[in-house]
């Protein structure tokens, strides 16, 4: 599609809103479990798209649909209870009334790296709340989307109420931009990089429409002496190497206190070292390719230049030829600085960076010490430090002795430059999508 579909698309849109959001919360709750019945029931040919999109082992696509069918569970749940508020303010003889209402036609700008999960957690709050939803998928998972927007047809969504507009890598910019500017498009709601969310922001600002940004992450891993480390290995390698190392929550610095520094690290090499990297189909793969050649690109660079300030690299480092895909090696980076890349940038690769430290202060001082706050990880099992590090450690979200703990129940969202508002949780993502108004009765009469 070209920037001449985009206001078809929306009016297509706006028309189907005017009719959706009168629909009544329980039939849309009932259209929203129809539509996740069918995406269960279609769960062997969509992990395969999924495979052959983006890369990522059969087992982590099925992982990837299990994840994702919880959001139009929850949000089927949520429908029904969106509520409005009544009071008594301060004047007399008066009531203040507030009700919620949808915002509009929405537009989600989606990633490949969880291109189901990504659109269902985006399009159930939103149909959820009443709106109406227009996909712009990336240019490397088009497929996927497609097939949920016509189980969506089949679950009795009408057309216009969810709209995709596919792209190329050399139109997405321009599509994406007259998307945010159109002017009965409401809310968009954003995942990707922070450069490109500081564009939508600005093309958003203009008519002040409602934003959520779901940004680049440089997350922290803090593992101290009294951690369980084999737990701790466990946690950090699956959340590490999950789609070799694409995704915004994984771990990209790894902190380790001096005491268990050797041995944890030896732990974490033998786990990258027992991953067996190949096709997604292919009977026991642990670990496929990157997604995109530039993948690959900024992955051999950041090797390159740990090696250049120092470090030792425990484990790969390089590309895998075989077949001529997009494989890099599970790799281990030990003695890292905060001069070397994998310190400065989100390097989105099964590149894994081992820093030593001495003590907590430091450990959350470095911790903190990028723009980004999406999420942080740590391992201990001192109580008084628990509540410490969670107070203490700049991230939306805090995974306590967990690794990866994104759910549909929990609010999903950073601060700093990893953006802002949040995605599924109770109330919080239906209300990214609500308006609320307030009406004030005077009683002729007051008693």
């Amino acid at each position: 599609m070209s920037v001449e579909d985009v206001d078809a698309a929306v009016q297509s849109s706006h028309a189907a809103f005017l009719k959706y959001r009168t629909v009544n919360p329980r039939v849309r709750a009932q259209r929203l479990l129809k539509w996740d019945t069918l995406i269960r029931e279609a769960r062997d040919d969509l992990a395969k798209i999924v495979v052959f999109e983006t890369g990522k082992p059969l087992a982590e696509a099925y992982g990837e649909l299990d994840y994702a069918t919880g959001f139009t569970w929850w949000f089927a749940g949520e429908a029904e209870r969106v509520r409005g508020t009544v009071s008594t303010p301060s004047a007399p003889g008066r009531r203040v009334f507030t009700v919620k209402q949808p915002i509009g036609v929405a537009a989600a700008l989606v990633p490949w790296n969880f291109p189901i999960a990504m659109i269902l957690r985006k399009v159930g709050a939103a149909l959820a709340a009443g709106c109406t939803m227009i996909i712009k998928p990336s240019p490397e998972t088009p497929l996927s989307v497609l097939t949920l927007a016509l189980l969506a047809e089949k679950a009795g969504f009408e057309k216009g109420i969810i709209n995709v507009l596919t792209t190329d890598l050399d139109n997405t910019p321009a599509l994406s931009e007259a998307l945010c500017r159109h002017s009965l498009v409401k809310k968009v709601t954003f995942t990707g990089s922070t450069r490109v969310g500081k564009l939508i922001a600005k093309h958003c600002a203009d008519g002040l429409k409602k934003v959520t940004l779901e940004l680049g992450g440089n997350c922290p891993v803090i593992v101290f002496d009294d951690a369980d480390l084999e737990q701790a290995a466990a946690q950090i390698g699956a959340l590490k190497f999950r789609h070799a190392g694409q995704a915004c929550i994984t771990a990209n610095r790894v902190y380790v206190q001096s005491g268990v520094y050797e041995k944890f690290t030896e732990i974490m090499t033998k786990f990258a070292k027992d991953l067996k990297v190949g096709h997604g189909f292919e009977k026991g793969t642990t670990m496929g390719p990157v997604t995109t050649p530039r993948g690959l690109d900024k992955a051999k660079q950041h090797v390159e230049d740990a090696k250049a300030n120092g470090a030792r690299i425990m484990l790969g480092g390089q590309r895998m030829k075989e077949d001529g895909g997009f494989f890099f090696e599970p790799t281990i980076i030990l003695d890292a600085t905060d001069k070397m890349l994998v310190s400065q940038e989100e390097t989105f690769a099964p590149i894994c960076s081992f820093f030593k430290f001495d003590k907590e202060e430091e450990a959350v001082q470095w911790a903190n010490n990028t723009s980004m706050g999406l999420a942080s990880y740590f391992f201990t099992k001192n109580v008084d430090r628990t509540w410490r590090l969670l107070e203490n450690l700049e991230a939306g979200m805090i995974g306590m002795n967990t690794g990866n703990s994104s759910a549909a129940e929990s609010p999903f969202g950073g601060i700093k430059e990893s953006g802002y508002g949040k995605e599924s949780g109770k109330d919080v993502a239906v209300e990214e999508y609500m308006i609320t108004k307030t009406g004030t009765l005077t009683l002729a009469d007051h008693y």
